[in-house]
């Protein structure tokens, strides 16, 4: 074979070797941020949104490492499963509801929608979920249920509530995940560096939504760092800067599903709870 031949296969075997991350939510404004990370980083990406049309206007300029596919996180497991493919070697979850009068939103894609995108990586045997979240989530088991934030994200049909069902699924699954809580999502750049928590530990606190992305695509870089852990960010202008390495390995692997007080403060508790206080 020429030089030129084996040149030619070497270049081959490496896109061959590309990873290929399904997002779900690539549209969003978190979502977006990932792909364009993933893609900076080397990954192709399965794209995962509901209007493929209108992805291509958000994504104007052609590339061959992003491919996008519909789904839809409320239309059930089953084809969720055709669209993340057997190609698929992660799936990252950064899907969110939309504010609307529909107090059953949030259960439908923040708790259901979620569920499914599980369910269906596990059914094309995808073990590796990166999931989004958010702070507050087991604001309950925290004392923190007269925080603001907490309050007022709950308003919106206990939208909170219904990530932390999500969250102790994944967690029950047996699936290798990832779980990314940030604190407030903020569209302008980075501002102060990355502090990254154990679960049920900030209260308070924002973070860009380009380190949001980050911290998503580098769970992936940093696997067994970043394996069967919950994190909590946010960032400050005052926060030494570390690398992930120092980060994902300063907390603890909860491999081993362990429901916390109130026993995660289901829907059932907190209908409980609320019949209580009023």
């Amino acid at each position: 074979m020429c030089v030129l031949g084996v040149f030619q296969s070497e270049i081959s075997e490496i896109k061959a070797e590309k990873k290929k991350i399904f997002v779900s939510g690539a549209t969003g404004k978190t979502g977006k941020r990932i792909v364009e990370q993933l893609l900076a980083k080397g990954f192709a990406v399965k794209a995962g949104v509901r209007d493929t049309d209108k992805a291509k206007t958000i994504f104007p300029n052609t590339n061959q490492d992003l491919q996008f596919v519909k789904a839809d996180v409320t239309e059930g497991s089953d084809k969720l499963a055709t669209a993340i493919g057997d190609d698929s070697d992660a799936v990252i979850c950064a899907t969110g509801f939309q504010y609307s009068w529909d107090l059953l939103a949030p259960w439908k894609v923040d708790y259901y929608g979620t569920v499914n995108l599980v369910e269906a990586s596990r059914k094309v045997g995808v073990n590796r979920f990166i999931l989004v979240s958010s702070i507050l989530v087991n604001g309950a088991a925290m004392g923190q249920l007269l925080n603001p934030a907490y309050v007022f994200l709950n308003a919106f049909g206990l939208v909170l509530v219904a990530k932390l069902q999500a969250e102790q699924h994944i967690r029950k699954s047996g699936i290798n995940y990832t779980i990314i809580r940030p604190g407030g999502l903020r569209n302008d750049p980075p501002n102060g560096n990355i502090v990254m928590e154990p679960e049920d530990t900030l209260s308070e606190g924002s973070i860009s939504r380009d380190q949001v992305a980050e911290v998503a695509v580098e769970s992936l870089l940093h696997h067994s760092q970043s394996s069967y852990k919950v994190v909590e960010i946010v960032a400050r202008t005052d926060a030494p800067k570390k690398t992930f390495e120092e980060l994902f390995g300063s907390i603890k692997e909860r491999r081993h599903y362990r429901p916390h007080d109130l026993g995660g403060f289901g829907l059932g508790a907190a209908l409980q709870f609320s019949y209580v206080m009023y």
